[in-house]
């Protein structure tokens, strides 16, 4: 089995049965969306609930606002041959973490919940919010999803999350390119 890693602001979506998408959250929120009748799915992994021009500081990072990674991951599926009356979604994470101060993981729960109920879709599965980071390992093809809950990696997730945002607010603009480094 392959295993693709999903970090923040990344998504994956694939048709292969042979591949695992992987993802660590803390206050973070992963939706797992799959079509099984296509033979379709994907992993989302986003850091804020939304916001309106997807900036985030000086670059283009809209994948890390709920909005736009929920959008772009259901479009994928459907661009794959998903049929939106068959999607499955199972959702993980929005833990609030010891230095989540300003309730990011309740924020990004509570988000991800509205959305769906506004675009009139059900998840089959809910394990969001507590105080634990999460390791999830979805098989986006059947639609098969494990969770773990990480007690004593709770402050490596949010040390984790910290320096990625870090990192980012100190990469420089360069117009609509972002640069990777």
């Amino acid at each position: 089995m392959q295993i693709v890693k999903v970090g923040p602001g990344e998504h994956h979506v694939t048709d292969q049965p042979a591949v695992a998408i992987a993802t660590v959250l803390g206050s973070c929120v992963a939706a797992c969306i799959c079509d099984p009748v296509a033979g379709v799915g994907g992993l989302n992994h986003f850091m804020l609930p939304e916001s309106v021009a997807g900036a985030w500081g000086q670059a283009s990072a809209s994948l890390r606002y709920g909005n736009f990674a929920m959008e772009r991951l259901i479009n994928d599926i459907l661009t794959r041959g998903g049929q939106r009356a068959r999607l499955e979604i199972k959702l993980f994470g929005g833990g609030s973490l010891a230095q989540d101060s300003g309730r990011i993981g309740e924020r990004n729960a509570q988000y991800v919940e509205s959305y769906l109920q506004a675009e009139g879709m059900v998840p089959l599965v809910r394990q969001l919010r507590g105080t634990r980071a999460r390791r999830v390992i979805y098989l986006a093809v059947s639609g098969r999803a494990f969770m773990q809950e990480l007690p004593d990696q709770t402050p490596q997730v949010t040390a984790s999350e910290q320096r990625f945002t870090t990192a980012l607010r100190q990469l420089p603009n360069h117009g609509d390119i972002e640069i990777f480094r």
